[in-house]
């Protein structure tokens, strides 16, 4: 929001959330339902009837550039700012797609009031040619003049000053401005498409691919990477007049009294408002090369609509903890596509770049999911991809890898175990945060506790979480047999206070994998459910309390943290990601993974001196 916010900041519909898209369906069934009963073929309105899938191509292309961005962005090369992008940030650019229902609502309204003139042939060469020279022309013309005078001290502090909250953009960026503001914008940009209908030169053909060449060019030059080569100037030196690159815009939101065009930067050089350090900046940026992280947390996709929940993927959603949408269900094409993919799909790829201190971070995504982990006969192909992320990250110079989700589970994690064994020569260490892990569990249970109830599938860090326990003094019941005899196995001293047990009455559980619905409704009212396991238990009982997975919430010096990770809530981390960072900044050289476990108190220590904070039990 604008620091002073003018009368049609808010958009109208801002209240509905996703259902604002139900404001075009009125104008969709009419322009369908009238194509359809129209007898004569010469009156059917084809502008009216494709109106939808355009604005559903918008939406994509829109989405494509945001990804893409996004991506590049995280790589490194060619990228031009290094600052961060926040939650707030993402939470402001909720609205990018606003201005495309708007468009949705003018296009019906002018073909239902201007029903002749809005029903236009399919192309006419001239006539495209027309509106893009109409733009090129008086609209750019006229909207770098509205552009400064939205910097007046008035209308900045009332309006643009909204768009120029985000230092750094992306292609969201773009369209995110008070009502108003779009309002004023739209009326230049229409400029073109209006007088061609006046003209009669209108065509449906020359009027899409004039909204599809704005949404390019802003998209682009929002972008936080450089991309137009020098060839593309130097082919054609006037170019540098006629298309402007994101190097040029980004000095705008830096620099804020510079670089006002839309994407005509002839106006700028005419009235002497080129920021001097346009050309080494973009030449900075070509130069720049892909970032060599030094930590790097290996992840991977979960459930199949988990591709939207990424960094990459839908920003108003990888900004939350990931739930289920039923909207979700409608891309259903995209996401079999995407199914499709991963079974090809022979790496793992970056996903998100972070900063702690002077440590540069990557999370990266192995192209596989939870059903794909669980099959026995993807073990062999999960394996290999691990590996070869591990051998990817040591070429690219990281020093330490964190295994996070089933990446860490016992069976995958010795098979690291012996890969690196196997393979001396590589530099980078393997952590999968079994220790802090743990100690998470360790510290999240009440002080004044005497007894835990330990259910779930017993693990390494299970072990060391009991141990710790009983030499504490506190009772560890179990009510599994094989769990007791696996426990008692691994340390018979633990004698004293592990017992097996037929009751279920013990206020605070430890649970992990394989607990039932059924036992949860055997605990006490008021029980605290604390999940040592991967993947968080279901929750099924309102009258309880349940604890996150093994995570901490990550201090302000995290940088560019703006993605929730799976489930976890905002600028929470994983145990196993935290892990990572905390041994690559204290110089741990060693492995944690396989049977391998490092200091519990050791890591739980220096997590917390970095600034990491356990997470409360939610009440």
């Amino acid at each position: 929001m604008a620091s002073k916010p003018g009368i049609l900041s808010d958009w109208p519909w801002k209240s509905m959330g996703n259902f604002k898209y139900a404001l075009v369906v009125p104008g969709a069934i009419y322009s369908t339902y009238s194509f359809i009963m129209c007898k004569d073929e010469n009156e059917r309105n084809w502008f009216m009837f494709l109106v939808l899938p355009f604005l559903v191509f918008r939406l994509i292309h829109y989405q494509l550039w945001i990804s893409y961005s996004r991506y590049r962005t995280a790589k490194g090369n060619n990228r031009i700012l290094d600052k961060s992008i926040d939650f707030d940030q993402v939470d402001r650019e909720r609205s990018w797609d606003d201005q495309i229902i708007l468009n949705g609502i003018l296009f019906y309204g002018a073909g239902i009031v201007l029903k002749d003139q809005f029903n236009m042939p399919f192309f006419k060469a001239d006539g495209t040619l027309i509106i893009l020279l109409l733009h090129w022309g008086p609209a750019e013309f006229l909207y770098y003049w509205l552009h400064r005078a939205l910097h007046h001290h008035y209308l900045y502090a009332r309006y643009h000053s909204h768009h120029h909250s985000s230092i750094v953009t992306e292609p969201n960026t773009s369209f995110v401005h008070p009502m108003a503001e779009v309002l004023a914008y739209y009326g230049l940009l229409l400029i073109p498409t209006l007088l061609s209908v006046y003209i009669g030169k209108a065509n449906i053909v020359g009027v899409f691919t004039y909204v599809t060449v704005i949404d390019f060019l802003n998209n682009m030059g929002h972008c936080n990477f450089e991309f137009i080569p020098q060839w593309f100037y130097t082919i054609f030196p006037p170019l540098k007049y006629i298309v402007y690159t994101p190097s040029f815009h980004s000095l705008h939101h830096t620099q804020f009294r510079t670089n006002y065009t839309l994407f005509c930067p002839l106006y700028d050089y005419v009235y002497g408002t080129v920021d001097k350090s346009t050309d080494s900046v973009y030449e900075n940026a070509l130069k720049r090369e892909a970032e060599s992280p030094d930590v790097v947390h290996l992840s991977h996709l979960t459930t199949p609509d988990s591709i939207y929940h990424l960094p990459l993927g839908f920003p108003s959603l990888s900004s939350k903890p990931q739930v289920s949408k039923w909207y979700l269900l409608f891309m259903w094409p995209v996401t079999v596509w995407s199914l499709l993919l991963t079974w090809v799909l022979g790496h793992a790829f970056i996903s998100e770049r972070n900063a702690f201190k002077k440590l540069k971070l990557q999370a990266w995504v192995v192209p596989k999911y939870n059903m794909q982990y669980s099959s026995k006969w993807e073990r062999e192909t999960i394996s290999k991809l691990i590996g070869q992320a591990i051998r990817d990250a040591d070429k690219k110079g990281a020093k330490w890898l964190s295994l996070g989700l089933l990446n860490q589970h016992e069976v995958f994690s010795r098979n690291v175990e012996l890969y690196m064994k196997r393979n001396p020569q590589l530099k980078i260490k393997v952590v999968d945060g079994s220790s802090l892990a743990a100690a998470i569990v360790l510290n999240s249970i009440p002080k004044e506790t005497t007894q835990v109830l330990l259910r779930g599938r017993v693990s390494k860090d299970v072990y060391v979480l009991v141990q710790a326990l009983c030499q504490k003094g506190i009772k560890v019941l179990t009510v599994q047999e094989d769990e007791y005899k696996k426990l008692f196995k691994f340390d018979n001293k633990l004698q004293s206070n592990l017992f097996l047990s037929e009751r279920y009455d013990t206020k605070v559980w430890l649970v992990g994998d394989g607990l039932t619905d059924k036992e949860q409704f055997k605990a006490p009212k008021g029980t605290i459910f604390i999940p040592f396991s991967i993947f968080p238990p279901k929750k099924v009982r309102k009258d309880c309390y349940y604890h996150t997975t093994p995570a901490m919430v990550a201090p302000a010096s995290v940088e560019n943290l703006h993605s929730c990770e799976d489930w976890l809530p905002r600028r929470a981390m994983s145990a196993s990601r935290v892990a990572g960072i905390i041994h690559a900044s204290e110089g741990f050289d060693v492995n944690e993974c396989g049977g391998t476990i490092f200091s519990v108190d050791k890591v739980w220590e220096a997590s917390l001196e970095n600034g990491f904070r356990p997470l409360p039990i939610s009440t």
